[in-house]
């Protein structure tokens, strides 16, 4: 029996099989010579005659390496992910090779059942590679010839109704499914095209105020807000911070039959009935603006603009408030006072904002430390050189386990800072004041910042994980 203590596989090492058939025989890729390859297999399930049926499915000949089953199971959890619902599927025995005719679609489903946001297809100068977006972050999953990947654009590209022979320019396109889209965007580089493809789920079932994480207050403020008949509300945030999901949830809560609500997104990441919903289309000038003019002629009580990008659209979405309209937007801000100060940068009047702007959100989204693995700690003096983390006297680290895929955190938990405009903050707006934060000092500490502090506090996250939150409050 090998005695190794663990297995780490490399990229081009994962793909020589694929998680059914890693998970079906209890092996994993040790040795891929050309013409035969080694595999460590689990000790307890080891037998002599599923040599025979690898060689026949592979096509090469096959060794076996016994290992412990401990070994063999981090490695298959750590490398071959699968879905809840692989379970109930029969099993596949085909290799998964990026020369399969059905490799495209198998890689979506793939993606879509272990959770992934997004697939990130890459070329370089000898190779190409594929990438998942998971709970945040990117994953190396696949390194495939550079001569398959053009086959595979290509593909992407008729899937997405889109131009095979256009190299130059960028493209956005679309996949449809029963139960998900998938938005597809093209950019050329050094190299040849990149594609990013963002799945989006039409399950709206998540899609709830109570869902969402705010805290019992912020949430009151919120929806007293939402009750409004007239007015702006902005959530801001970086790329990938909830917004939209929060978005939806609004919307969803004030979709009722007396209202007529209109959207203008950029994509549509979710349907929902009894809501109208236009597709953003600049090449042909269907912007945020010119759709903010149309929706003032459609009779809406509410109105839903994607993204505040510049201040044309800024200066649309006060008017359509001024005018007896409620509108929700997203803008790119670090934080809830932030968003005031972007506003008047893109050339709106404070007066008008401290008469439009109803509450003002931030938020993040932060990976949750697995509850099965994670090791509780002392924070050592002088260990972070911040005044901000004086209040943390201990910390949780995140360690890997079966039930996080060895990865040290499960699922994700969204943190927010809401301000609603007040009298008194009105005021202090309207005088273009820089001091706003004592005008919000009856809401106690709010800040992002603090939020990431209370979740380290208490054993939800890492410090690692909330350390550019927590400086930069």
């Amino acid at each position: 029996m090998d005695t190794i203590k663990e297995i780490i596989l490399t990229t081009e090492e994962q793909q020589i099989i694929n998680a059914d058939l890693a998970h079906n025989y209890n092996i994993i890729p040790k040795e891929d010579s050309g013409n035969s390859i080694i595999f460590f297999v689990d000790e307890n399930t080891f037998d002599a005659s599923i040599t025979d049926e690898l060689e026949l499915i592979i096509g090469k000949n096959v060794e076996l390496v016994p290992v412990s089953s401990e070994i063999i199971n981090k490695a298959l959890v750590s490398y071959y992910r699968i879905s809840n619902n692989d379970a109930d599927k029969s099993s596949k025995t085909e290799s998964f090779r990026s020369s399969s005719q059905d490799f495209l679609e198998e890689l979506i489903f793939e993606a879509k059942g272990i959770g992934s946001s997004d697939i990130h297809f890459e070329v370089f100068k000898e190779d190409a590679r594929i990438r998942y977006r998971i709970d945040g972050k990117l994953i190396e999953k696949y390194k495939i010839e550079k001569e398959n990947y053009l086959e595979l654009v290509n593909k992407i590209k008729i899937k997405s109704n889109l131009d095979i022979t256009e190299k130059r320019l960028p493209q956005d396109g679309r996949i449809n499914y029963d139960e998900f889209d998938i938005r597809v965007s093209i950019l050329p580089t050094l190299h040849g095209e990149k594609i990013v493809m963002r799945i989006l789920g039409r399950d709206t079932a998540h899609l709830s105020m109570d869902k969402l994480g705010m805290e019992d207050k912020e949430k009151q403020l919120y929806l007293e807000a939402l009750k409004a008949t007239k007015g702006i509300i902005l959530i801001s945030g970086p790329t990938g911070s909830g917004k939209t999901t929060t978005l939806y949830a609004s919307l969803k809560q004030l979709n009722k039959v007396t209202s007529n609500i209109v959207t203008v997104e950029d994509p549509i990441e979710y349907t929902l009935k009894g809501i109208n919903q236009v597709q953003l289309r600049e090449d042909i000038g269907l912007t945020f603006t010119s759709a903010l003019r149309t929706f003032l002629r459609q009779d809406p009580d509410i109105i839903m603009l994607g993204e505040i990008r510049d201040g044309a659209t800024a200066e649309m979405a006060i008017r359509a408030s001024l005018t007896g309209h409620l509108v929700l937007s997203t803008i790119h801000t670090n934080s809830a006072l932030g968003t005031i100060s972007r506003l008047i940068d893109m050339g709106v009047p404070p007066f008008l904002i401290a008469e439009t702007l109803k509450i003002s959100v931030a938020q993040r989204l932060v990976r949750k430390l697995c509850n099965s693995c994670k090791v509780e700690t002392e924070l050592q003096e002088g260990e972070y050189n911040n005044e901000a983390f004086d209040a943390i006297t201990s910390h949780c680290l995140p360690k890997g386990c079966d039930d996080c895929y060895y990865t040290g955190y499960k699922g994700r938990t969204a943190i927010y800072e809401t301000i609603p405009i007040d009298g008194v903050l009105a005021q202090e707006i309207k005088k273009n004041s820089t001091n706003l934060e004592e005008a919000i000092s009856d809401y106690g500490d709010s800040s992002l910042s603090s939020k990431a502090i209370q979740l380290v506090k208490n054993g939800i996250t890492s410090i690692e994980e909330v350390y550019s939150i927590i400086i930069e409050g």
